[in-house]
């Protein structure tokens, strides 16, 4: 299959776990990863429809960026803050916050950039040692120290949950996220430079079961771009 038709076919699946949950596809962002592929898979991707490209690693979108057609950038993965400047003026959204030095680079460097960044909050919501992101008992200082910033906006929040082919064990996960997603977004309106609109949640392997435990933002690569091409990135 082309990577037309993988898309074509991964908005049909999208559509129709949206209808099981009582939404509709419009509902769902759907983010294609390209962490690995070149930028003319890329521009495939981009020209048969994809409008949000997730990146893991910031070396990438800064090596990449001027090859790829016009599409909002996403940074998906684990970011550190000397890494900060390769995505300050590319990326659209960061997607894993988790920190509030992390916050604090985003801020100062939106400043020297004169531009603004939405990010989310990632969540280590199972508590898996290997997995980035905060615990949810931190959450509060993070959006609390959002509203001491002029340039970040925290739009939501993002999860990676452990790898399982277990579609019970992964709705557990995903339905202990939404939870937290809700009672926060309860309370958005204490906070400033805050608004619950993304929960990020969900990849390849799993993220109908997780639409329709109320994702509504998933992050695709395998299913669109097929197995990744390991390369190594210099920087």
């Amino acid at each position: 299959m082309s990577i037309a038709e993988r898309l074509r076919a991964v908005e049909e699946r999208i559509a129709a776990a949206a209808e099981r949950s009582g939404r509709t596809r419009g509902d769902i962002t759907l983010i294609a990863v390209t962490k690995t592929h070149p930028a003319s898979m890329m521009n495939e991707a981009i020209e048969a429809g994809a409008a949000y490209v997730g990146e893991n690693k910031p070396q990438e979108v800064r090596d990449k960026f001027a090859e790829v057609l016009p599409v909002k950038w996403h940074l998906i993965g684990h970011l550190q803050t000397n890494k900060v400047k390769y995505v300050i003026d590319k990326c659209d959204m960061i997607q894993s916050v988790d920190s509030v030095k992390l916050m604090d680079e985003i801020e100062r460097l939106a400043v020297s950039h004169d531009t603004k960044m939405d990010i989310l909050i990632q969540v280590n919501i199972s508590g898996e040692e290997s997995k980035s992101g905060i615990e949810p008992e931190q959450l509060h200082e993070l959006l609390k120290h959002a509203g001491t910033l002029t340039r970040v906006k925290v739009r939501g929040l993002m999860t990676i949950i452990p790898a399982s082919n277990d579609r019970e064990e992964n709705a557990g996960w995903f339905r202990k996220m939404k939870k937290l997603y809700d009672q926060t977004a309860a309370l958005a309106g204490e906070y400033k430079n805050v608004t619950m609109e993304y929960l990020s949640m969900g990849m390849s392997g799993d993220f109908e079961t997780a639409i329709e435990c109320g994702s509504n933002m998933v992050r695709v690569g395998s299913a669109i771009f097929g197995a990744r091409n390991y390369q190594i990135v210099k920087g």
